[in-house]
């Protein structure tokens, strides 16, 4: 069956991303919290107070119910009355405002009508933007996309443009990467190239992330650079609170409110109107937080 399929490689794959991450950082493990209700199971992995990762979370979780008016309204389904999903989301943010933030998901999404679909994506949102790294990160990535079809990164790119945009700052929540959705499993052969590439993408995110980390996790900074990391945690509390189709989805559901918001950073900041410095990092950095930036050329 499918459905059980996609559960136990997604299962897998979650224990393997916490098993990098526990490795590159070195100085805490993941907690295990395997929790079931009325729709489901799951396991939320949360990392707390590691030598260079403040907070990481990567939770895994199978699902399935009745399709609610609000779901089928927020997810545009036409027909089928129940549902199962099943996925792997993440967020990492570490202690040193030199190192991005990331973020990752892969989910498949069936109904009893016999649709089925997946989606995910991988994206980057630095405190600094640093334009070689996000070249580097985005190359990462199309190389991964182009091994399937040539048309994904340019279309998941300019997709992730979109869907990771703040339209009330007019900002990017960062330097984006890819978002897809609606990835219609419509047989044998969509189905397995479709499941293979989102987990090529679960593989290659703990990968991606302990190249930055590393090279980034002991460089010096003054408490002014760790004010506004803070500040651009902020971004990133309104985006998910705003906008994110994931923690709506969670909410719509009766999913679990504790692994719903573990994307949440552990501190962040708002300041009435502020206004960079001329000239200063923090000034380069929010002018580079837009869209259709090619920058898998840098």
């Amino acid at each position: 069956m499918r459905k059980q399929r996609v559960a136990n490689d997604y299962r897998s794959l979650q224990q393997a991303i916490c098993q990098i991450l526990e490795q590159a950082d070195g100085g805490a493990r993941f907690r295990t919290d395997h929790w079931t209700n009325d729709i489901g199971q799951g396991y939320t992995m949360v990392f707390r107070e590691g030598d260079a990762i403040e907070k990481a979370a990567v939770n895994f979780s199978a699902v399935q119910g009745p399709v609610t008016e609000n779901m089928r309204q927020a997810l545009k389904i036409e027909q089928g009355e129940a549902y199962f999903a099943s996925g792997i989301s993440s967020i990492i943010h570490p202690r040193n405002p030199h190192v991005p933030i990331i973020h990752s998901n892969v989910r498949y999404f069936e109904l009893s009508s016999g649709m089925a679909w997946f989606g995910g994506g991988i994206d980057l949102t630095p405190h600094y933007v640093d334009r070689k790294e996000a070249g580097w990160f985005h190359r990462e990535l199309k190389t991964i996309c182009d091994r399937f079809n040539t048309n994904y990164y340019p279309d998941f790119k300019t997709w992730a443009d979109d869907y990771f945009y703040l339209k009330h700052r007019d900002e990017t929540r960062g330097v984006g990467g890819i978002f897809f959705d609606h990835q219609l499993a419509a047989d044998d052969l969509s189905f397995e190239q479709l499941f293979a590439f989102t987990k090529d993408l679960a593989q290659a995110y703990p990968r991606i992330y302990v190249e930055l980390l590393n090279a980034n996790r002991h460089k010096a900074f003054t408490e002014a650079e760790k004010q506004w990391q803070y500040l651009r945690r902020g971004r990133y509390v309104e985006f998910n609170l705003l906008y994110d189709r994931g923690t709506r989805f969670g909410l719509e559901s009766n999913g679990r409110t504790e692994s719903i918001f573990l994307s949440m950073p552990p501190q962040a900041a708002w300041e009435y109107d502020y206004q960079p410095p001329a000239n200063s990092r923090e000034e380069e950095t929010l002018k580079l937080l837009k869209k259709r930036i090619d920058w898998a050329s840098f």
